[in-house]
């Protein structure tokens, strides 16, 4: 006479739509609340997100108990629209989530001391709340004290408050495909940072759109312009794929990219060059384009981070000539061909994604600028020299494609504060420089009058002694058995990673050595 709780959580698909009832609606207090012949349309879903750990407790007896009562006559054959077993199975998909666990990789446990609670670090809280919170529940003075030692070790100022949208964007990150997560604090603090890189690139925006309006797609008259298009919408088409196969993570990681590098670093930099030049139609594209493309990565985002896009999407939408209360009335950034079945705005943008990625041989042009830009300002990191600046470059041997350094030219100028730039004749004697690979040929800046090369290259020396006393030890450690048999397994990988970056620094220094080295005067 007595049933367990799974019993009846496996009749849950379909208990909940009036089953058993088939002869009417169900009512409780004068209120419809379901009705088995309009609700059963919902069986089979689509997709039950569940954990591993109740796969056979909850999920197969779901499949169990669907597949044997729905659709079933007293004779036990079944009625025509649910004879096919697949027509009786509760979903179609079973999406699996990951346990979380600590950074770690420990359970989290309260006698551990190392569970979190998402609310503290959506809002924060402060250490002696913090330790209050986690002891109340522990009876045991030793348990109690063990796991106060640990709280006041891991958070000694509490913890800062993360927000809704930067925890919601760290588990997107977080969720691969796998039994396991291992959850580091770190991980939603850098999320912050993006959800703060967003705000600001809005700002930005906002701040030289303000009186400007537009409707419709943007006439994209610059290189720029064109390239933002086409990286949207490869991006959109990736982001889609992925979440078709579930991959939650890998949205997260090319919105991600696309938002912080593509749009913030890069179309927000090479907007300035038009917003600040003589061709006002230029500017007014731009203009147009910076809206165009932040609606649409408002909307790309929104799934994830839906607080802040909602707030910067109503002061975006206005100058866009969009009426829609709110960003949830807005379509996704859709990648479907162009159809008789879309809504206009669908349509239309459907239409302006097939030209925006066909073009390529302009596009194409500002990713080499980018790789442009980025090896020399590498030069001028390694060498310290202040970005404001102004330096000479010179060219030596022969460029693959002059025309293409011709169009990037004015461009490369004004982002790497270039005075002038000249090519080398063939015989021509090479100045003291710095230089970079580029399209066949090197790029060099003449290091005469801006650097003291000899004390440049006693700094390098110094820096890479000490870089390779630093790998010394954590080989020493890494080689000792008795070390990576007793310490922690967190403790090892770190040295691991410790040792890794090492490398990666001596790397850099011993290749600004060789640089060095090779800048003598002829």
């Amino acid at each position: 006479d007595v049933l367990d709780t799974w019993f009846s959580a496996a009749l849950w698909p379909f208990s909940t739509m009036g089953w058993p009832k088939t002869d009417g609606p169900v009512v409780i207090d004068g209120k419809q609340v379901a009705d088995w012949s309009e609700d059963q349309r919902f069986l089979p879903s689509a997709v039950l997100v569940t954990g591993f750990d109740i796969i056979f407790f909850w999920v197969a007896r779901m499949v169990m108990a669907t597949t044997y009562f729905v659709g079933r006559n007293p004779d036990g054959t079944y009625i025509p629209e649910r004879q096919a077993l697949k027509d009786r199975v509760p979903f179609r998909k079973v999406y699996i989530n990951a346990i979380v666990r600590d950074a770690e990789g420990q359970k989290m446990s309260k006698s551990k001391g190392n569970t979190l609670d998402p609310l503290d670090l959506i809002d924060g809280i402060g250490l002696e709340d913090l330790v209050k919170k986690s002891t109340a529940s522990l009876l045991i003075p030793q348990v109690r004290a063990r796991v106060e030692k640990r709280i006041r070790k891991d958070y000694p100022e509490g913890i800062k408050a993360v927000g809704t949208d930067a925890l919601r964007f760290t588990f997107a990150a977080l969720a691969t495909h796998g039994r396991t997560i291992n959850f580091d604090l770190k991980r939603a603090e850098g999320y912050k940072n993006f959800c703060n890189k967003l705000w600001n690139a809005a700002r930005f925006v906002l701040m030289h759109t303000e009186g400007f309006s537009a409707a419709g797609e943007p006439t994209r008259v610059t290189l720029a312009e064109k390239w933002i298009h086409q990286r949207f919408w490869w991006t959109m088409e990736l982001v889609t794929r992925e979440f078709r196969n579930y991959r939650f993570d890998l949205v997260a990681h090319h919105l991600y990219q696309f938002v912080w590098n593509d749009y913030c670093d890069w179309f927000v930099e090479l907007a300035k060059l038009a917003l600040h030049g003589d061709d006002e139609a230029a500017a007014q594209s731009t203009r147009h384009t910076l809206l165009y493309i932040l609606e649409g990565i408002l909307r790309a985002l929104h799934p994830i981070t839906p607080f802040v896009t909602e707030e910067i999407w109503q002061e975006v939408a206005p100058r866009l000539g969009l009426t829609q209360p709110s960003i949830l009335a807005r379509p996704y950034p859709d990648v479907r061909e162009p159809s008789a079945e879309m809504s206009a705005d669908e349509y239309a943008e459907a239409q302006a994604r097939i030209l925006a990625t066909a073009v390529t041989l302009e596009t194409s042009r500002i990713t080499f600028l980018i790789d442009a830009v980025e090896r020399l300002r590498s030069i001028r990191s390694q060498f310290g020299l202040a970005p404001s600046r102004q330096v000479p470059l010179l060219i030596e041997g022969r460029l693959i494609d002059p025309k293409l350094f011709s169009d990037i030219e004015p461009m490369l100028r004004a982002l790497c504060r270039i005075e002038s730039i000249r090519h080398l004749d063939a015989d021509a004697p090479v100045p003291a420089a710095a230089s970079a690979p580029f399209q066949g040929a090197k790029l060099l800046i003449p290091l005469a009058g801006l650097i003291d090369l000899d004390a440049e290259r006693a700094r390098v020396a110094r820096e890479l002694k000490r870089v390779e006393s630093e790998i010394a030890k954590c080989e020493a450690k890494l080689g000792s058995a008795t070390f990576v048999a007793n310490a922690p397994t967190a403790v090892v990988e770190q040295e691991r990673q410790r040792l890794d970056k090492w490398r990666d620094d001596h790397a850099k220094l011993g290749a600004q050595a060789v640089r060095l080295a090779e800048s003598v005067m002829p």
